[in-house]
């Protein structure tokens, strides 16, 4: 569907009566909804449309160009005496020059100059080292924890993490300011020491599940490792998860759920899931008279095989229920809802929409009259006013 703008005629300013201008808007605010409905259509019926590049994550925090003034320049604040609160690290004394003789000295006038000093800070320890009697050494420990001191490791993980420099950029800002360090070291300190943050950060996803009675999640493209994937959430009002996968299927979904376990077990609960899935009966029966728990992925892939239960469609099945009966039996709660946009992959347990996505397939209908529309928003309103009474 292509859009056709309307070009409106040239009216002289002097033959721009009040109503023609009323006019020329109610054309243009006309041309601005058309344009609206053509590219709503378009969504619908699936074709692609111009994207909306979203401003950079550089700019977040400057103030937006509607606070500007007309020559595009933020407006200013109000002033304040800013040397006062500076830490003074230097003071030299300036000599007037051409004094005439009979002056008389009234002290000094403050000036103040602020720089920065961003300079290589190496030290070289010189290690004692000492000779037993048997021919070994006894060496003495330098300090620190490396070769890097706490400072550039300080400075390496800001502009990284907060400032998004990439590591690239960040290694060649480095060697520039003198730092000798390769790609691997830099990489090493932005990577590793951080297994008591993986350790806390699984810890959240289980306190987070024993203390809810819901969950949100979503999940969104990601690049890991330098191959495309995905970066699935997990949490509500109480807390926020986040982890990065090669998949986004409902054993995905289930694996995550699992938090700190690994195991796969086959009890009632997996049986019945199992069931309610369309697993054929015949392997349902076989996998019940070989339950019990499987400590890890490959041995519940080496029993899969044993009982000989092959083909990818059941194995999936199969592989869904007993990650389901592993929460069941460490806890998880069978009663648990699950609010998510409506994505098979989120549908276990009690499966829910959130607000937005089920009122979306009210929004998207096109009413083709005062009565079809006057019936839409009315029902809009009464989902709206039905969230609101029972948020209050």
């Amino acid at each position: 569907m292509e859009s056709h703008s309307l070009k409106l005629p040239e009216i002289p300013s002097s033959e721009q009566t009040p109503l023609v201008q009323r006019l020329l808007q109610i054309i243009l605010e006309q041309q601005k909804r058309i344009e609206q409905l053509e590219e709503e259509v378009q969504r619908l019926k699936g074709v692609t449309v111009k994207p909306k590049v979203k401003p950079s994550r550089l700019e977040q925090g400057r103030t937006s160009q509607e606070e500007a003034g007309e020559s595009g320049r933020t407006k200013p604040g109000p002033k304040r005496s800013k040397t006062p609160t500076l830490k003074i690290h230097h003071t030299e004394i300036v000599e007037a020059e051409e004094v005439p003789a009979g002056s008389i000295f009234k002290g000094y006038q403050d000036y103040v100059v602020q720089d920065l000093v961003i300079q290589p800070n190496n030290t070289c320890y010189r290690l004692e080292q000492w000779q037993r009697g048997d021919g070994s050494y006894v060496i003495a420990k330098a300090p620190g924890a490396g070769h890097f001191g706490p400072t550039l490791v300080s400075y390496i993980l800001y502009q990284y993490h907060h400032q998004h420099v990439t590591q690239p950029l960040l290694l060649e800002h480095l060697l520039e300011l003198g730092v000798e360090i390769s790609a691997g070291q830099l990489s090493q300190i932005l990577t590793h020491g951080n297994d008591e943050l993986h350790q806390e950060k699984e810890a959240v996803l289980a306190v987070g599940i024993e203390v809810s009675r819901y969950l949100q999640t979503d999940d969104t493209g990601a690049r890991h490792e330098g191959k495309n994937g995905y970066c699935t959430y997990i949490g509500n009002e109480l807390f926020a998860w986040f982890k990065s996968t090669q998949s986004k299927s409902r054993v995905n979904f289930l694996e995550l759920l699992r938090a700190e376990q690994s195991d796969y077990v086959i009890n009632a609960g997996a049986l019945e899931y199992m069931q309610h899935r369309g697993l054929p009966k015949a392997k349902v029966a076989l996998l019940e008279s070989h339950s019990g728990s499987f400590a890890d992925r490959a041995a519940w892939e080496k029993h899969l095989a044993e009982v000989g239960i092959k083909s990818p469609r059941h194995v999936t099945l199969a592989t869904e229920g007993a990650l389901m009966g592993s929460l069941l039996a460490h806890g998880f709660p069978g009663e648990m809802a699950i609010v998510s946009d409506d994505a098979g992959q989120f549908n276990v347990f009690t499966h829910a929409l959130c607000w937005i996505h089920a009122e979306r397939g009210i929004s998207r209908l096109i009413p083709f009259n005062d009565n079809h529309r006057k019936a839409q928003t009315w029902v809009q309103t009464q989902i709206w006013n039905l969230y609101t009474d029972l948020k209050t």
